[in-house]
């Protein structure tokens, strides 16, 4: 055993000399870089040499050194802070956790009490226990304590319909509504003007009346949007009137737009249609229900404007209205606000269901930048988008009062159009084969949805005073190339300028200015 301790005793002597050396070297390296002393007789030895030159690059040295120590301490300060913040961030974190552990122990043993009183309560009263029993007590309970005057208080029924026998009314606004168009008489609407009157006179309003400047091509785009979809989103940089125009276009009217303000917080539909507070018995309503509820009762041509619609995500909260509006069949058009019926809900509530009806347009406005979300392409398919990117110029316009249009003279207005400028079959003929070729190149397919909606936005634009091409060239720019955002666009430059030849030679020089000025400018971008 003594040989065995012996060599035990060499072997850790032998490693810890080891230690000692790395640490022994450390500390001699450490008071070698800071001999100072040593640093001084250096520079008294190699001095007395020194020239003007040597003696400002000696000084020059020195100071570059020192800031290499100093910036070398600071670095491993900062290091020590940040550390010792991150510990610290660790620990508040395991408190807070803590502190949510406790709290989730006292809500449990709240919940647990409230349950015990709610007991000796229907033991009181006499009533059958159960959940099902005692769900029916804290109703009535409830509705005694003067919480709510909900159906479920009047211990009500429903009847061999499913209805509900009630004397309150949970939709307040849209009781008013009922109300008001019991003695509604409707204005005389002018229903004899035509698509181009109808666009010089608002652009003319929106001059004289409300100082706003807006070009022949916007008015012509957005009432031809109108024709091809329920909703049109106006992008572009702030101050170039997107708001104002939807605005100004219920002003014209005679019908106020309903403005909705958009919240970053939207994150279902029941920030824009309200819900039914369980609690209370009654619906929260907002305006875009009431505006939506009201249309069902009148003729008038409704505009429900989306201010800054992009600032929260578009398929979050207007979901459902998406898949609605794609619906082929519009008497399918219906929205689900509430599961049961209640003898007293609106007149024009079927079954819980709102219908949504034909005379009414969702009008969203859109700013590209870091506050917002980007809009995406299932968004811009069911849409018409129309950039406003330049403030408008003024001009001078006589004064023109408001007018009342019915939404069935519109329509009309529209439907001869369809009829009357319908786009060429030379046209068409040309769409098909740059489809083709943007399949072929790009592997990008225009989509029988977009095909759709330029044979009902091009005519309506030419019959609103523009010109067959220039509509047709919008949509291919807004609804068709805007999806090349898409693709590795580095990688396809020569494509995309074999794409604008393509299109100046098929459709002719100068005739798609849109279309090749967006081209361009995904070229320089990427």
């Amino acid at each position: 055993m003594s040989a065995f301790f012996r060599w035990f005793f060499a072997f850790i002597s032998e490693m810890l000399k080891g230690f000692s050396l790395i640490f022994t070297g450390i500390g001699k390296g450490i008071v070698q870089i800071f001999n100072i002393k040593n640093y001084v007789d250096i520079f008294k030895t190699y001095s007395v040499e020194f020239g003007a030159l040597g003696w400002v690059l000696a000084i020059l040295s020195i100071l570059v050194v020192a800031a290499i120590y100093v910036l070398i301490a600071l670095l491993i300060i900062f290091a020590v802070r940040k550390y010792i913040r991150f510990r610290h961030s660790i620990v508040s974190n395991e408190d807070l956790l803590e502190e949510i552990s406790v709290l989730q122990q006292r809500v449990m043993k709240m919940a647990r009490e409230k349950d015990e009183i709610m007991a000796m309560k229907v033991a009181q009263i006499g009533l059958p226990g159960g959940n099902r029993g005692f769900a029916a007590a804290g109703e009535g309970i409830s509705s005694f304590a003067g919480t709510g005057d909900g159906l479920e208080g009047d211990s009500q029924a429903p009847t061999e319909d499913g209805v509900f026998v009630t004397t309150d009314h949970r939709f307040s606004k849209l009781f008013e509504v009922d109300n008001f168009y019991k003695t509604y008489t409707p204005p005389e609407y002018d229903n004899e003007i035509d698509l181009v009157t109808f666009c010089d006179k608002f652009r003319n309003f929106a001059c004289s009346k409300m100082h706003l400047f807006y070009e022949p091509k916007i008015v012509r785009l957005f009432v031809a949007g109108m024709a091809s979809t329920k909703l049109i989103i106006l992008q572009g940089i702030s101050g170039t009137g997107k708001t104002s125009l939807p605005y100004s276009f219920g002003k014209f009217l005679g019908v106020d737009t309903t403005i909705a303000s958009v919240q970053p917080s939207w994150r279902d539909r029941t920030e824009l249609f309200g819900f039914f507070n369980e609690f209370t018995k009654n619906f929260n309503e907002t305006e875009v229900l009431r505006r939506i509820y009201a249309s069902n009762y009148n003729d008038d041509i409704n505009i429900i404007l989306l201010d800054e619609m992009n600032i929260a995500r578009i398929e979050y909260y207007f979901a459902e209205m998406l898949s609605i509006l794609e619906m082929p069949n519009s008497d399918e058009w219906a929205l689900d606000l509430v599961p049961s019926v209640w003898s007293t809900d609106p007149e024009k509530l079927e079954k819980g269901k709102l219908r949504i009806p034909q005379n009414i347009w969702y009008v969203g406005t859109a700013n590209n930048d870091d506050s917002t979300y980007a809009i995406s392409d299932k968004v811009y398919d069911r849409a018409q988008p129309i950039n406003l990117d330049a403030k408008g110029v003024a001009f001078e316009a006589p004064d023109t009062p408001p007018i009342s249009v019915s939404y069935t003279h519109l329509n009309e207005l529209f439907n001869e159009a369809y009829e009357k400028y319908p786009i060429s079959q030379e046209n068409l003929k040309k769409i098909h084969q740059l489809d083709l070729w943007v399949i072929e190149k790009l592997r990008v397919a225009f989509g029988n949805r977009i095909i759709k909606q330029m044979g009902l936005f091009v005519p309506v634009y030419v019959a609103c005073g523009g010109e067959e091409l220039d509509g047709i060239d919008y949509v291919l720019a807004t609804k068709i190339f805007r999806k090349f955002e898409s693709l590795n666009l580095a990688m396809l430059r020569d494509e995309l300028k074999e794409l604008c030849t393509y299109i100046n030679k098929s459709f002719g020089r100068g005739k798609m200015n849109e279309s090749i000025a967006y081209l361009e400018r995904l070229q320089k971008l990427f």
